[in-house]
């Protein structure tokens, strides 16, 4: 099939962008992780592989509810899926050589990710509390119990 998302997260069809968000949703709902780490859209007829240049989706908003050791943060992402950061859904941040700063990445359901919007994440970085490196505590935020390094690895 010829459906190209975007590292930005723009949703094309043979090069023109879809315009309906309805559409891109329902196209989303459908969409796998393959073992072999392809997308496909699959549907009880067909399964179709689609093109995919970062990761499907962007989380474009979030908030936070409670503080310290008791809050969650709470993702949304372009095509309407809520996440909480926690146990089932890890929060991380990458580097990579054809980029300027971190790549915070969010994994949304089935293998499928969604890369944090720079905007949102430097929200998560200014309730980021103070760090020492020096004695070994990295700069991060807790969500539903579990820390979350706001830095690349090392």
């Amino acid at each position: 099939m010829a459906l190209h998302i975007t590292r930005h997260g723009e949703w094309l069809y043979q090069g023109s962008t879809i315009r309906r968000p309805a559409l891109v949703r329902l196209l989303a709902s459908v969409m796998r992780l393959e073992t072999d780490g392809r997308y496909c859209l699959v549907t009880p007829a067909e399964k179709l592989r689609i093109t995919i240049e970062d990761v499907p989706f962007l989380a474009v908003e979030f908030e936070r509810e409670g503080s310290g050791d008791h809050q969650r943060l709470i993702f949304r992402t372009n095509v309407d899926d809520i996440i909480v950061a926690g146990p089932g859904h890890r929060l991380w941040v990458s580097e990579s050589k054809d980029t300027v700063g971190p790549l915070p990445y969010i994994h949304v359901r089935g293998g499928l990710n969604a890369r944090i919007t720079r905007s949102v994440y430097y929200e998560l970085a200014e309730l980021v509390p103070e760090s020492d490196p020096a004695a070994g505590i990295s700069p991060g935020l807790i969500s539903s119990g579990v820390f979350f390094p706001l830095v690349p690895p090392a």
